[in-house]
């Protein structure tokens, strides 16, 4: 939307930028972002979505709206995570396209011209592509790519290599994860899930300008387990082939101590090998409680249909957009 006389009209390209505690950033990111945005598009807004943040980002973000309405916000209650923060500003823009971008400068805003290029020639989820992962932790780089060879390996669908939340989404494929409200979000397989015209358009990750990641290790490891799990079921199948194979080992195992008794007699029982398979096959089910356990807490958060987020105070935006539950688009 722009403002015309008076007027809200629609943008021809809205930029949905979460942001959490990056009030050292937003400047910066805004000095190259706007140029880029008034050199490629008729007209634009930017829609920063303020996380829960407990430094003074909405106080910057309140100071730059009221220099530039084309820059709004949407401040959440808490933190509710990156995935919801993008949920969030999508459920808020109008504009014909939505660019995503992060506000630490990882993701270099001239890269847009290129996105929106290829959205002109028809394409609706053009996606940036690192070309490497130098900026990343070596443990991280690491981690990373032994979770994306898992996915690929047992997911429902292939990831794109290299692909990330920097993108540009069609206001059709927009409408489309709009449909989708689960709480457990992994947007990367969403975006693939969705399907559409898509392309990669390949770019160098930047050093963060200012502060550091908020993804910790743990987060990670929980952003990790919300992916294997909500794009594939193969964590519940492996126990069923497990079980079916230590099914066909014991009855095995039985047959020959059965032959061995009355070919040989009863030999003395063993109270270590007893002991350790006791302990083994313990820890098995326990493992795999708890990988039912993960799969049933989902559920449980999904069928309460609390809403993704709740909404603080808005910047420039409608207050009645960004609904909890909006009406189901028609993406046919």
């Amino acid at each position: 939307m722009m403002r015309s006389e008076g007027l809200l009209t629609e943008a021809e390209l809205s930029v949905v930028a979460p942001v959490y505690n990056e009030s050292q950033n937003l400047r910066p990111l805004l000095d190259r972002l706007i140029p880029v945005l008034e050199s490629c598009a008729r007209s634009f807004e930017i829609i920063f979505v303020d996380d829960g943040s407990t430094d003074d980002t909405i106080e910057v973000l309140r100071k730059a709206h009221d220099l530039d309405p084309r820059i709004r916000a949407v401040s959440l209650s808490r933190n509710f995570g990156k995935e919801i923060a993008i949920a969030a500003g999508l459920d808020h823009i109008s504009g014909g396209a939505a660019v995503i971008i992060d506000a630490d400068l990882q993701h270099p805003p001239e890269i847009i011209r290129a996105f929106v290029e290829k959205w002109r020639e028809g394409y609706k989820n053009v996606y940036g592509q690192r070309i490497d992962r130098a900026a990343d932790a070596p443990l991280r780089r690491v981690l990373t790519q032994r979770f994306y060879r898992l996915f690929g390996a047992v997911g429902e669908m292939q990831l794109p290599e290299g692909a990330g939340d920097f993108r540009l989404l069609d206001a059709k494929a927009v409408a489309a994860l709009k449909t989708m409200r689960e709480h457990a979000r992994f947007s990367k397989g969403l975006y693939a899930w969705i399907g559409f015209k898509s392309i990669g358009v390949p770019f160098e990750v930047a050093p963060r300008l200012a502060g550091h990641s908020k993804f910790s290790y743990r987060k990670l490891t929980h952003f990790a387990l919300d992916g294997l799990m909500s794009f594939t079921t193969m964590p519940l199948k492996i126990w069923t082939y497990f079980g079916l194979a230590t099914s066909v080992l014991a009855l095995a195992l039985a047959a020959f101590y059965v032959i061995r008794t009355l070919l040989f007699g009863v030999d003395v029982p063993g109270y270590a090998s007893l002991i350790v398979s006791i302990t083994f096959f313990a820890g098995i089910q326990l493992l795999s409680l708890g990988i039912l356990g993960e799969y049933i807490g989902r559920i449980f958060a999904e069928v309460k249909r609390r809403p993704l987020y709740l909404v603080e105070e808005r910047l420039g935006l409608d207050e009645r957009a960004g609904e909890a539950f909006p009406p189901r688009p028609d993406v046919a």
